[in-house]
């Protein structure tokens, strides 16, 4: 019964979209992008961060193009097979070199004497083996680990070890930055990803103590990570150990002091007497 019959609003007239109503939508869309950008992506990885900076690489060779796949992955299947022999004698870090005929490879380890064995059986038993497995002659180097609790990848290992026995994981956490905090570490984080305890819902729990400047290139970081196998599924371990500072020595400190000469005036002063 009313005079002016039901028109379509202005936005919506003969099904259409009303050019500023899209414009509007579409940059708030747009803001919404932008927004969801800025959280994306914050995370990488501290070791390849400051690689060739103040990190060395854990493979050192050089290989044609044709080549360099083949050795890459032989690098990664040496590496996985030795921590999967050697991972109870806690073994943080496998260094690889190759020249034309040789294979070096340096095991960091906190426990050189299980590796070498008694009179260097072991040892010997293990370069026979990568010696058939490569072709090439292998020459091993055993490096002690002087403060495996100052190791980030030994540290993470240590606790997912303590999870698969069951321990309470505040306690193994606990105890881990207490260690680490006491033997000259200037910051620790620790961060545990998965069914903690046996929860039905997965979580993520993180203890840190002093600082760690992540995105310092020139702080010494030191990262680690492990997984531990639990009835109840996977549980991640992340550990960052911040130790200080690297500094390099500058080339100027080589260089010869400049001879602080005087005055004029002090000097014309002199020549007057």
């Amino acid at each position: 019964g009313s005079d002016h019959p039901s028109v379509p609003s202005e936005g919506t007239r003969f099904g259409r979209t009303h050019p500023q109503t899209h414009q509007s939508s579409g940059s708030r869309f747009e803001r919404h992008l932008r927004k969801e950008e800025q959280i994306v992506g914050q995370k990488v990885n501290p070791i390849g961060l400051r690689t060739a900076l103040t990190k060395d690489w854990d493979s050192r060779w050089f290989a044609s193009k044709k080549d360099f796949g083949a050795t890459l992955y032989e690098d990664y299947n040496l590496r996985r097979e030795l921590k999967a022999q050697l991972y109870n004698f806690g073994i943080s870090r496998i260094e690889i070199e190759r020249d034309g005929k040789r294979v070096r490879i340096s095991i960091h380890t906190a426990k050189p004497g299980l590796v070498i064995g008694k009179g260097g059986s072991e040892i010997e038993k293990l370069k026979a083996t990568l010696e058939k497995k490569i072709g090439k002659e292998v020459s091993l180097n055993i490096i002690e680990i002087k403060n495996p609790d100052v190791n980030a990848q030994l540290v993470a290992e240590s606790i997912a070890s303590q999870l698969e026995r069951r321990i309470s994981f505040r306690r193994a956490l606990k105890q881990a930055i207490g260690r680490a905090m006491k033997l000259g570490a200037k910051g620790i984080k620790i961060q545990v990803s998965g069914r903690i305890g046996g929860a039905e819902i997965a979580r993520s729990e993180t203890y840190k103590e002093g600082t760690i400047p992540l995105q310092t290139i020139r702080a010494d970081i030191d990262y680690g990570f492990a997984e531990a196998k639990t009835t109840y599924g996977r549980i991640g371990v992340k550990v960052w150990i911040y130790t200080g500072e690297v500094l390099q020595v500058s080339n100027n400190e080589n260089r010869q002091k400049p001879v602080r000469r005087r005055p004029r005036k002090e000097n014309r002063e002199g020549g007057a007497k």
